[in-house]
């Protein structure tokens, strides 16, 4: 598991494991949102599984699954749930997704769309094909 940091509060990462929770949780982090679909690729833990080992490690969990770019009410629901401020972890396949849904979000809240893009490229994801 390796996390990205894109703020003092969200992190993105690829896919994660139900194991991870524990470790996620003792980490200091109070929810995981998954933007991954379910039989995406095969042997994938399916969302309710990752949502059950979650809530067993104290975590909340929020499935917003996206394919390709983050829809108007996929960016909707991440910004929704981020606004409260809890410490998340985003994940999908490798991170892309959820960088972008997390930027989507946070330009809709008037946040520099140059700024946004450095940010993601700091942790490895390339936002520059990404409408912000």
């Amino acid at each position: 598991m390796t996390l990205r940091p894109l703020s003092p509060t969200v992190s993105v990462s690829a896919q994660l494991a139900p194991g991870d929770m524990p470790a996620l949780a003792a980490a200091g982090f109070g929810r995981v949102i998954s933007n991954r679909p379910d039989g995406e690729d095969p042997g994938q833990p399916s969302a309710a599984a990752m949502e059950a080992a979650a809530r067993d490690a104290g975590l909340d969990f929020v499935w917003v699954p996206v394919s390709g770019l983050p829809g108007t009410d996929q960016v909707a629901t991440v910004r929704a749930t981020l606004a409260d401020g809890v410490p998340t972890v985003m994940f999908c396949r490798s991170g892309m997704r959820s960088t972008a849904a997390w930027a989507m979000a946070r330009r809709l809240e008037g946040a520099d769309a140059d700024t946004l893009r450095e940010t993601a490229a700091t942790a490895g994801y390339d936002l520059g094909r990404v409408p912000l």
